[in-house]
């Protein structure tokens, strides 16, 4: 795919799309259920066996058990583990692919957009309604792989794949990468304190601002190297494109 700054609207035309979609017409959530059934295992694989620093191609195959015990588990802790991880794991896939064809500073404008909108949705009372027909939503007796879930908590795909893609963003600078993910812990830890008096939250806001913390700092003393994001082969050896 050709380079463009317009992918950068990926992120917050996706959950525009699919929250006025579901809205429009609640039966689109069952096809939405079944293209992450087909898409997450291989893109998770994908990951598994060239994205993600340490792995190797016969990595890959670990997709398989972990779709197994999640369809055998379905509803148990090990079940709902193994379907986060297939979930997690195809948004780094889909983060890295996005990172291959937006420049660094324009992805990032794309993900503080998205949890303007997101926000706005949950303020506005109009993403919860969506979301629990997506989130209900399943391809029959197989695992339910368009939310990440663990008992009564609940994390929907676009907060997942937001976090990966500002993951892959970072990956060119370990450093960065690792004062985002701790910031990303303790703005998330703090902010989850509203749940005391609401039901739902905008995930993605911990992660924009994590992100626009780390482009501050960088900014401020350190060389800005956000833009050196790694858009070579995956599995190429070099460490610049983990996630």
């Amino acid at each position: 795919m050709p380079e463009s700054p317009w992918w950068a609207l990926v992120p917050a035309g996706s959950i525009v799309i699919v929250v006025f979609g579901i809205e429009a017409a609640p039966d689109s959530a069952e096809a939405l259920t079944w293209l992450a059934l087909v898409a997450v295992p291989p893109l998770a694989a994908f990951a598994l066996g060239w994205i993600v620093h340490g792995t190797a191609p016969s990595w890959a195959w670990v997709a398989l058990p972990l779709f197994a015990l999640a369809w055998a588990a379905e509803g148990s802790l090990a079940g709902e583990t193994a379907a986060a991880l297939l979930s997690g794991l195809s948004c780094v896939a889909l983060g890295w692919l996005l990172t291959c064809v937006v420049e660094a500073r324009w992805l990032r404008f794309g993900i503080y957009a998205m949890a303007a909108i997101d926000a706005a949705l949950i303020a506005a009372d109009l993403l919860q309604g969506p979301s629990g027909v997506l989130s209900a939503a399943a391809p029959g007796e197989l695992p339910r792989l368009q939310v990440l879930e663990f008992g009564s908590a609940r994390m929907g795909f676009g907060d997942a794949f937001v976090a990966a893609t500002a993951g892959c963003l970072l990956a060119a600078r370990r450093d960065a990468q690792l004062r985002a993910a701790a910031l990303v812990a303790i703005l998330a830890l703090g902010f989850d304190l509203l749940f005391f008096v609401l039901d739902t939250l905008p995930a993605t806001v911990p992660v924009a601002v994590a992100l626009a913390l780390v482009a501050r700092l960088d900014s401020a003393g350190v060389p800005d190297q956000g833009d050196e994001v790694d858009r070579g082969e995956p599995g190429d050896g070099e460490p610049d494109a983990e996630p």
